[in-house]
């Protein structure tokens, strides 16, 4: 099982729905995934989930749970202020350290409207995440121009995004 983290709380986010395409790849290639959205994450668990309070919020525990079922994730992350959304730190922070990290592998995919196609934060968390104890693929897939790329039925327009997509998904299945 491929648990694919959805790096924002934004309701409907570009990055939920490349998840979703994510995931539709995964199952074509035969392996099962489930998608961790962040949006789903109780509006208070920075006070409720964290520091003194950990292991206390029923729901913040069940999608922390859901990365301890499996050694591998995708995070899908847009960037945001030159980095990634500050949730998907938090979320990082509130999970048991460093069992939730140490052993794991990684892949990541970055997304923005720019041409850096979320270079800063796959760099960023790049460092966290081996910090952590993960490995991090090192197919990490840049969606630049996703406003433009992504289209309404969640498909991409662009082959070359397609394409990339793919070759990690393959790369993640034999990692």
């Amino acid at each position: 099982m491929i648990t694919l983290l959805v790096g924002t709380n934004r309701p409907n986010s570009r990055a939920r729905r490349i998840a979703n395409y994510y995931r539709a790849l995964l199952t074509e290639l035969g392996a099962e995934s489930q998608i961790l959205d962040l949006a789903e994450l109780p509006v208070d668990f920075i006070i409720s989930a964290l520091y003194d309070n950990a292991g206390t919020n029923p729901e913040f525990n069940r999608l922390a749970d859901m990365l301890n079922t499996n050694d591998k994730w995708v995070v899908v992350t847009p960037e945001y202020n030159g980095s990634f959304p500050g949730v998907l730190k938090a979320f990082i922070d509130g999970l048991p350290y460093p069992s939730a990290f140490r052993g794991k592998k990684a892949a990541l995919i970055g997304l923005s409207n720019g041409g850096q196609g979320g270079l800063l934060a796959m760099t960023h968390l790049t460092d966290i995440l081996m910090y952590l104890g993960s490995a991090v693929l090192p197919q990490r897939v840049r969606l630049p121009f996703i406003g433009k790329d992504l289209n309404a039925a969640d498909g991409l327009n662009h082959d070359l995004s397609r394409q990339l997509l793919r070759e990690q998904a393959e790369a993640l299945l034999a990692f």
